[in-house]
């Protein structure tokens, strides 16, 4: 898919790989973006930057999403490109204790990180199906293909937003729809900043403008998965060929990891 003359919406837009995504379609041509954030004061200050359309929006909320899709089909245009990419995440209160988080955030991470993109593709599949074309860009996590450690919430829900993902792809191909899901590890964003530990750094820290230039070639490549750190992907080899080896790899990385935050 090339972006130009296209319309597209990034959610979780007011900073981070949002923004930079937002920034990187309008200088591809793109006709029109749309940034969404539950912030709109700092959405709409993000926008009138860039010069892109702003709007507020609660994406872990069906009804919400229904009505941002409505409004931008209606005032902007059909919408070419939905890029869900708000995201949360929160360390497990006792980093000791893979089940210590509330109810109330595993509530709240399955609601932005997984439905979130439900709530989108329920929203604008039937719009799609009809036109015969879409794209959904779907941010997870390299989270959901390895794990996170010290979260399990949002190691689950990053596992569930791929499969949701792939669902997607296999399910709406022959619709021509497609779509892509972006699995990086560490990126300079509040999200990473506020994170405690370090074990997501292991292979460095991208800018959210680096993480940008690799989704628009993935993108025009149409590749559905979109690995920012190229690693990831030897890492998923040695995970399938022998789980075993790499759960005790990983909590090795766990203890040198507790070690370091001491």
């Amino acid at each position: 898919m090339q972006l130009a003359d296209t319309i597209a919406v990034v959610t979780g837009a007011a900073q981070g790989i949002g923004r930079a995504l937002a920034e990187r379609f309008l200088r591809e041509g793109a006709k029109a973006v749309v940034m969404v954030d539950i912030k709109a004061e700092a959405v709409r200050e993000a926008a009138a930057a860039i010069g892109a359309r702003a709007m507020a929006c609660d994406v872990a909320d069906a009804a919400a999403v229904a009505r941002l899709v409505d409004t931008v089909e209606r005032e902007v245009g059909p919408i070419d490109l939905f890029c869900s990419n708000a995201g949360v995440a929160r360390a497990d209160p006792d980093p000791h204790n893979a089940a210590s988080a509330s109810e109330e955030e595993w509530q709240r991470e399955w609601a932005i990180n997984l439905m979130a993109h439900v709530y989108a593709a329920r929203a604008l599949l039937p719009r799609m199906i009809a036109r015969k074309r879409g794209y959904f860009l779907n941010t997870a996590s390299a989270a959901g293909l390895l794990t996170q450690i010290g979260s399990a919430p949002y190691s689950v829900t990053k596992h569930a937003a791929v499969g949701f993902a792939e669902s997607l792809a296999i399910t709406h191909r022959d619709d021509g729809i497609r779509v892509s899901v972006l699995c990086p590890q560490a990126v300079d964003t509040p999200l990473l900043r506020n994170a405690e530990g370090g074990a997501q750094n292991v292979d460095g820290v991208l800018s959210p403008g680096q993480v940008a230039d690799i989704v628009v070639e993935a993108i025009a490549a149409e590749r559905f998965l979109v690995l920012p750190h190229p690693q990831v992907l030897t890492y998923m080899g040695r995970k399938a060929s022998d789980y075993d080896r790499w759960i005790s790899g990983m909590a090795r990385l766990r203890r040198a990891t507790l070690e370091g935050t001491r």
